[in-house]
């Protein structure tokens, strides 16, 4: 499948066959995360995967979504701002760096016939406690990933000539 079909093929999942993913295939998605480029190559992430239903259910207080636990693996990502790269005007870029991870993962993870959903509205320090996080690493972003047991939903986008400037705003 080319990029762009593959970019069309992802949407957010919100319910998940109780199947679950093998580990070869989530060692795929977790290399395409571990492949994602960050600024100066300072790579402040990292990742949690968390499988047992007992610390999903945990996790499932910080968002309470039934769909989000019952995802067979929840990924958690997480960054360490000390370690990432800092612009000239003082902008870390330890966030951008775990987008970027999270969207490599979740463009591997449909191109693998799996599905996800990236997750930010989430208690950060109740998953910080959940998961024993020590100080200086901040989860980012939760992602549950398994198999979609709902169809795929179409795309509703703006057209793309109101987000193309030319030279100028």
């Amino acid at each position: 499948m080319n990029f762009l079909d593959l970019a069309k093929k992802r949407f957010s999942v919100r319910c998940y066959e109780a199947k679950p993913v093998p580990e070869e295939v989530l060692e795929k998605v977790l290399e395409a995360g571990h492949l994602a480029p960050s600024a100066a190559n300072r790579q402040p992430c990292h990742l949690i995967v968390v499988r047992s239903e007992e610390q999903r259910r945990k996790l499932g207080i910080t968002y309470p979504r039934d769909w989000f636990w019952q995802a067979p693996v929840i990924i958690v990502v997480c960054v360490e701002s000390s370690q990432a790269w800092v612009r000239s005007d003082s902008k870390n870029y330890a966030d951008v760096d775990g987008a970027i991870l999270v969207d490599h993962m979740t463009l591997c993870a449909a191109d693998l016939g799996l599905g996800t959903c990236w997750i930010g509205a989430f208690d950060p320090a109740r998953v910080r406690s959940i998961l024993n996080l020590p100080p200086g690493i901040e989860p980012l972003a939760m992602m549950p990933l398994g198999y979609p047991a709902e169809p795929e939903r179409a795309k509703i986008r703006k057209p793309l000539a109101e987000l193309i400037h030319q030279e100028t705003w």
